[in-house]
C-alpha cells in the first residue's frame, strides 16, 4: 500500500509556520490608510513596499481594474508589466498575497491599452505565495500583430506556490514559468483564453498553463490544475529543459475558438503537450511526468510528446474523444521521426487510442490489456461537469466521470511504477478505484 499524494500534501500544510502581520487591501481603499481591516490600502504595489518574510496582504472582493502598465512601452514589440512583485520572502516564510476568505478579488488588466505586450503579473520574486485571485483581461491592440502573446501571469522566481488562481480570457497564456525552481502550480483554473492578434496565427499561443524552464531548474510542478476551452494547448512544455511534473490535472476542449466547436488553423488542440523544442533534436533534453491526468475533446491530441529527443513518463493517465488520445512522436538525433514514450498504466477510450506508438513497449495500457472496454466499465461517461466548482479545500470536483465501476476487467490490471495504489496492483487509468 502507498502514501497518498493527499495525505503528503496534508503534512505540508501542518508544517506551515504561523502567521506575522496581517494587512489589507480593497478596491476603494487608500495607499495613505493604515492597511488594516478597517482601513485598507488600494494597491498590491504599495503592499509589497510594507509586507515583509511571513506577513500575509489579503485582498478583499472586487475588482482591481489596472488601465497601463508600470513601464512604458519602448516600442510595439516591448513588454510591460502591470504588476512586478520583486519582493521575497525566506524558506519557511513566503509573503503571502491571499483572497479574503469568503470573497473573490479580481485583477483586470482589460482595460490597458499600452500597444505592446503585457504580463499580468510579473513575478520576479522568490518564497512569494499567491491564493484565490482571479486574473483576466491581459490584452492585444487590436492593429498591433507585429507579436505573440501576452500573459495572465508570468514567473521567473523560485519557490512560489500559485493556488486556488482563476485565470480566463486572457490574450496569451493563463500562467506561465519561464524560469524559476521549485514552483507549486496548486488547484488552479485556467480557460477561455485566446490570442486574436498574435503574429504567426490568431489563437497559436494562449496556452492554459505553460513552463518553459531554463536548465538547472527542477521541481517545477502542475497539481490539481484544470485548463479548458484555451486556444492553443491546456498544458504545453516546449523548449523546457529543466523537468516538469504534471499530476491529477484536467484539460479538455482546445485548440477551438473559445465556448465554441469552432475549430482554429492556428491552434494547436493538444490538452496536455508534454515536451519537444520546436521540432529540432537537443541533446540535453529533459524528462517530464504527467501522471494521474485526464485529456478529452482535445482537437488534436489528449497527451502529446511533441518532437521530444527522449522518453517522457506517461503514468495512469484517462484519455477520451480526442483527435487521438496519446500521439508518442519524438525525434532522433538526425532529425528524423521516431516513436518515444514509457506508457504504463494508461486508460484510452473513445476515438483513436495511440498514434506514433509502433515499437515502444506499452505493456499495462488498457489497448494492450486482454480487455474489452465499455461504457459499463465507468460509472459515468459524461463529458460535462468537468468544470463544476472546487471542493472546500480546493481539490478538484468530486466526479464520478470515468471512475471505474466495481465490476470493470480494468480493475488491478496495472503494474506498480512507484506511485500510490490500493489492492495487489494498480488499476488503469487516472482514478483508482476502491476495489
Amino acid at each position: 500500500m502507498k502514501t497518498p499524494l493527499s495525505a503528503l500534501l496534508l503534512l505540508s500544510i501542518a508544517a506551515a509556520p504561523a502567521f506575522a502581520t496581517n494587512y489589507y487591501v480593497a478596491p476603494g481603499g487608500s495607499d495613505n490608510a493604515a492597511g488594516t481591516q478597517s482601513a485598507p490600502w488600494a494597491s498590491i504595489a504599495h503592499a509589497q513596499t510594507v509586507a515583509q518574510s511571513g506577513d500575509t496582504v489579503y485582498f478583499r472582493g472586487g475588482k482591481y481594474v489596472y488601465t497601463a502598465g508600470v513601464e512604458v512601452c519602448a516600442s510595439r514589440t516591448a513588454i510591460v508589466n502591470a504588476i512586478t512583485l520583486d519582493k521575497s520572502g525566506v524558506s519557511g516564510q513566503p509573503i503571502r498575497y491571499w483572497a479574503f476568505p469568503g470573497e473573490t478579488p479580481v485583477f483586470d488588466f482589460s482595460q490597458m491599452k499600452d500597444d505592446c505586450r503585457v504580463k499580468g503579473f510579473n513575478v520576479t520574486a522568490s518564497w512569494v505565495h499567491l491564493k484565490g485571485l482571479e486574473v483576466t483581461g491581459a490584452p492585444q491592440q487590436p492593429g498591433n500583430t507585429l507579436n505573440h502573446e501576452s500573459w495572465g501571469v508570468w514567473n521567473s522566481g523560485s519557490h512560489n506556490i500559485f493556488e486556488l488562481l482563476n485565470l480566463h480570457h486572457n490574450m496569451g497564456p493563463g500562467l506561465f514559468i519561464q524560469n524559476g525552481n521549485n514552483n507549486l502550480v496548486l488547484n488552479s483554473d485556467s480557460h477561455h483564453n485566446y490570442d486574436p492578434y498574435t503574429s504567426n496565427g490568431a489563437g497559436q499561443s494562449a496556452d492554459g498553463f505553460g513552463a518553459h524552464i531554463k536548465a538547472n531548474q527542477p521541481g517545477n510542478v502542475f497539481r490539481g490544475c484544470r485548463a479548458w476551452m484555451n486556444s492553443d494547448d491546456g498544458f504545453d512544455l516546449i523548449n523546457a529543459y529543466s523537468p516538469v511534473t504534471i499530476e491529477n490535472s484536467w484539460a479538455w476542449q482546445h485548440g477551438y475558438l473559445p465556448g465554441t466547436t469552432t475549430p482554429l488553423a492556428a491552434g494547436n488542440g493538444n490538452g496536455i503537450k508534454a515536451g519537444g523544442y520546436g521540432g529540432v533534436y537537443v541533446s540535453n533534453g529533459v524528462k517530464h511526468t504527467v501522471r494521474f491526468s485526464v485529456a478529452f475533446g482535445n482537437k488534436a491530441a489528449g497527451f502529446y510528446a511533441n518532437h521530444h529527443p527522449l522518453a517522457l513518463d506517461f503514468f495512469n493517465n484517462t484519455a477520451f474523444s480526442n483527435g487521438v488520445n496519446y500521439s508518442m512522436l519524438g525525434i532522433a538525433p538526425d532529425g528524423s521521426a521516431v516513436n518515444l514514450g514509457n506508457l504504463r498504466n494508461n486508460l484510452a477510450y473513445k476515438g483513436t487510442a495511440t498514434a506514433n506508438t509502433a515499437g515502444l513497449d506499452m505493456a499495462f495500457n488498457s489497448w494492450t490489456a486482454s480487455v474489452q472496454i465499455s461504457d459499463g466499465d465507468f460509472e459515468d461517461v459524461s463529458a460535462s461537469g468537468w468544470d463544476a466548482p472546487r471542493q472546500a479545500d480546493g481539490s478538484l470536483p468530486a466526479l464520478r466521470s470515468y471512475h471505474l465501476s466495481a465490476t470493470s476487467d480494468l480493475i488491478g490490471k496495472g503494474v506498480d511504477v512507484g506511485l500510490p495504489f490500493k489492492g495487489s496492483a494498480p488499476d488503469l487509468g487516472a482514478f483508482e478505484s476502491a476495489q
